[in-house]
């Protein structure tokens, strides 16, 4: 995994590039895990996959980086989760994205109405970002999975 890290003004966040080479293929379980009542293995079958293949739609635009910070949280973003980033996703209202806003980065839910532009948080103790003409703002992705550690 090469690593591209970005440096604007005082703040440094560093984006992983997903290595453009063979595809990995794991083993997958080709059966539904029940998260209730346990049901028989007996029949499973297993068959191959790829999370590269599963995660990344567009190679050439995907981006990782980790979550440093809580503010997104009631999202189910936690300090420390990896966010896939897919930059070629068009910018609209209520998609979660890694912004840039005065230089630093941020990951925050965009909300969009009359006109104005707000980062939302997604947690109670922080206030929403409400964008003005005097903000430099670059939406740098959108956000497409989070993965995180068990």
């Amino acid at each position: 995994m090469r690593v591209k890290k970005i440096k604007e003004g005082i703040k440094n966040i560093t984006f992983y590039v997903p290595e453009k080479v063979q595809f990995i293929e794991r083993p997958i379980v080709n059966e539904d895990i029940s998260a209730g009542f346990p049901s028989p293995a007996e029949d499973f079958k297993e068959v191959r996959i790829s999370l590269d293949k599963e995660l990344i739609t567009n190679e050439d635009a995907t981006f990782y980086a980790r979550v440093r910070g809580n503010s997104m949280i009631d999202a189910n973003i936690e300090d420390g989760d990896l966010l896939v980033i897919d930059r070629s996703i068009e910018t609209r209202d209520g998609k979660i994205a890694v912004c840039m806003i005065d230089g630093e980065f941020t990951v925050k839910r965009l909300k969009v109405e009359k006109g104005c532009v707000y980062l939302m948080p997604e947690n109670k103790t922080y206030k929403a970002i409400k964008v003005t003409e005097e903000n430099e703002l670059i939406v740098w992705g959108i956000v497409t999975y989070v993965i995180k550690k068990v």
